[in-house]
């Protein structure tokens, strides 16, 4: 399953309440790989993270709030920040081989003595884009290749998309995707604690 958490089109806070709200996640699922990330100007802060797991989130689908005082801006009056939490639908395949420059390298790390005899790691570049995936997190180059072209998936469909929303007026539809009520999950204060 990928997740891509974003603070649309809201401030610092709601940036900081995605980088938040990720490393919550990452608590409570041991399994998260970021694919793919866009810090803010904000140090510390994310506009969205996109990220791959073999457990089912579909219940985070949403909004999700934080309240707290801003950090940024001690005087302001807004305590209620909102991220919105979305499911990246799995292509089957958007990228055709011929598009792709595909490497082979050895992974270091786990795997016993296979691991320095084989060229198990995978590396594909995605040739119009110039987008580049790896993967040694499985022991066989066939596993590490499925693995890369799902991640190559979810970056160009989370591309398309992008590109998508910005022809039919990527702001309002930001604005209009982040509910700001009825959230699935709510937080609170700088040390993110879960109440809902």
């Amino acid at each position: 399953m990928i997740i891509q958490i974003s603070s649309g089109q809201g401030p610092a806070e709601c940036e900081l309440c995605v980088t938040k709200l990720f490393k919550s996640l990452n608590k409570e699922y041991d399994d998260l790989e970021v694919i793919s990330q866009h810090p803010s100007k904000t140090k510390g802060c994310c506009t969205s993270i996109m990220f791959k797991t073999e457990n089912d989130l579909s219940g985070l689908e949403g909004t999700v709030q934080w309240i707290c005082q801003s950090p940024f801006r001690p005087e302001h009056k807004r305590k209620n920040w909102f991220v919105d939490v979305s499911i990246i639908p799995e292509l089957d395949e958007i990228c055709k081989d011929q598009n792709i420059r595909f490497e082979r390298f050895h992974s270091g790390g786990n795997g016993g003595q296979n691991v320095n005899k084989v060229e198990t790691g995978v590396r594909l570049i995605h040739i119009p884009t110039g987008i580049t995936v790896t993967s040694t997190a499985e022991r066989t180059q066939q596993l590490n290749r499925k693995d890369a072209l799902d991640k190559l998936n979810a970056i160009l469909a989370a591309k398309e998309a992008e590109s998508h929303a910005k022809q039919t007026n990527d702001a309002w539809r930001e604005h209009t995707r982040i509910v700001r009520g009825n959230p699935v999950r709510v937080y609170k204060g700088m040390g993110f604690t879960q109440t809902k």
